[in-house]
């Protein structure tokens, strides 16, 4: 009886091998089809999959996956970059520099200064060679000494990141200047009128690097709204400026009276002529000019001659952190904002808003007939346009998620408490009242990019959409209530994995959430490296 049961189970066993093997015939023949050599499509490869019956099977060759076209690993930082100093890109937004500045040419005394390190006499050597070779009128006087030397002794410091921060401004401004047949140590002008601060604001409203105020700025094609402020563009207000002192000096024929009508108006200027007498000399009519007019030609002149004189005057030569030819443009075809930006380039933040100055809310707008441009660090602008269709999809994604993608602008200067919940970051927090990120660091004392489930932030919104909740309504009070609401979990680095394909992978996280949460400031990931990321 067992003999019988066994040579049946053995029958079908090798029935069911048969079946199988017939089956994978068969999925072999409709899988690979059944090709010789010379039926083998041209331009396509194959490989030898079986050989059944003395009949070679092909298959098509495996094709490996194709590399995120977002890796981090095609978007590395370039090495100037990686070296950028986050403390002094955080300090060009503080008014410090201009409020010097300024209160210099407001509050000239022309007091004699005691600066040994500087002789009258090589001073006077050195104006008439400035002389020389300048279309202004350098002559020495005893006011001009007194600024000088008192810029030298009060403001060296000062001076001297002025200096690093021009070598990024100067090459544009000359190329302007050149353009449109100025003198180009004109360009000095930009650092007693704003310190080289694009968002400078003076007391009557006088904004950006040339400090324009709104109807002149509109005049020479400086375009202001709730998003954009063109005089904060340094390309296009340096157009402005140039064309605006190119009709003056064709009005006054003197490149100081000029100068002296740019900054307080013509009629000023016309009207300390008549006052003086009729004098045409700047010096003459000083006197009848505006308290910060009388002051601006002497200031212009000091730095002017500090700047020309750098070396001899002990002023070091330092790389700057910002080359402007190590940056371009490029057109956005899409409304974007900064901080999208910078999570898919791996830009920093501050980078860009440095590098975009002119929008005041970090988000770049998208209106017909508008060429609103974007400006990059060379290495970035590849990637970025190699890939823009996924990056437009990528920030349209995230407007279609808020509930108004279009925040108004408004000046508000109401406080309010924010508690940092899970999946926030500065961008995000920044974006949704109106603020830019380096005012929330600013306020609440932030060194960093870092945040934490149930810290506190103090935020000035200018974006009425969002005040502050009714005492009445719950608010997330502490880490502890957050932690509950958010689920930790691990993800552990594959080979190939970037910090955007990881994102993408998880919905509602995004690049800056991982950087925070796991306390990773560049954009290298190793693999078997274990990331943590919550889920709200």
């Amino acid at each position: 009886m067992n003999k019988r049961l066994n040579i049946y189970l053995l029958c079908v066993m090798l029935l069911c091998v048969t079946v199988t093997f017939a089956q994978d015939s068969l999925v072999v023949k409709v899988k690979t089809q059944r090709l010789t050599e010379n039926e083998l499509v041209s331009g396509e490869n194959y490989v030898v999959d079986t050989i059944i019956d003395g009949q070679t099977y092909y298959k098509p060759q495996t094709i490996k996956p194709v590399v995120d076209s977002l890796s981090i690993e095609n978007m590395q930082d370039h090495a100037y970059t990686a070296a950028v100093d986050k403390q002094w890109l955080e300090e060009l937004y503080s008014n410090t520099l201009y409020d010097t500045i300024y209160e210099s040419v407001t509050e000239l005394t022309f007091d004699e200064v005691e600066y040994p390190e500087l002789n009258t006499d090589t001073l006077k050597k050195r104006l008439l060679e400035l002389d020389a070779k300048t279309p202004f009128n350098v002559a020495y006087n005893p006011s001009l000494e007194s600024v000088i030397k008192s810029y030298l002794k009060n403001r060296r410091k000062t001076l001297q990141k002025l200096m690093m921060l021009s070598e990024y401004y100067f090459p544009m401004f000359e190329r302007e200047l050149d353009n449109y047949d100025l003198p180009l140590e004109i360009k000095y002008l930009a650092i007693v009128e704003s310190a080289l601060k694009p968002r400078a604001k003076s007391r009557v409203g006088a904004t950006g690097l040339w400090q324009f105020m709104f109807s002149t700025g509109k005049l020479y094609g400086l375009d202001v709204s709730s998003y954009v402020d063109e005089r904060s563009d340094p390309l296009k207000s340096t157009e402005a400026a140039a064309k605006y002192l190119s009709k003056l000096y064709e009005i006054f024929g003197d490149w100081d009276l000029a100068l002296a009508a740019y900054n307080s108006g013509p009629g000023n200027v016309t009207k300390a002529i008549r006052r003086s007498g009729g004098y045409e000399n700047y010096w003459n009519i000083r006197p009848y000019l505006p308290r910060e007019t009388a002051g601006y030609l002497p200031a212009f002149l000091a730095t002017m001659y500090i700047f020309e004189n750098a070396e001899e005057l002990g002023f070091s030569k330092a790389k700057p952190e910002f080359a402007y030819m190590e940056t371009d443009t490029l057109h956005v075809k899409q409304m974007i904002t900064l901080d999208q930006v910078s999570e898919v380039t791996g830009v920093d933040i501050e980078e860009l808003q440095f590098l975009n100055p002119s929008y005041k809310l970090d988000i770049i707008p998208f209106i017909k007939d508008e060429n609103y441009t974007l400006r990059l660090p060379v290495h970035a602008i590849g990637p970025f346009v190699a890939n823009e269709e996924l990056i437009y999809a990528f920030a349209k994604a995230e407007f279609d998620k808020r509930e108004k993608p279009l925040p108004q602008f408004f000046e508000s200067e109401s406080k309010t408490r924010y508690t940092v919940r899970s999946g926030d970051y500065l961008g995000k927090i920044a974006r949704k009242y109106g603020v830019r990120v380096s005012q929330i660091k600013q306020w609440n004392g932030l060194r960093s990019n870092n945040l934490k489930i149930g810290q506190r932030l103090t935020i000035y919104p200018r974006n009425p959409n969002v005040a502050p909740k009714k005492p009445s309504e719950p608010q997330v009070a502490s880490t502890s209530t957050s932690s509950k609401t958010s689920e930790e979990k691990h993800y552990v680095v594959k080979k190939g994995d970037s910090l955007w394909s990881i994102a993408q992978k998880h919905s509602g996280i995004s690049v800056q959430n991982i950087k925070e949460w796991n306390g990773i400031s560049g954009s290298n990931l190793k693999p078997g490296m274990t990331l943590k990321l919550y889920k709200g």
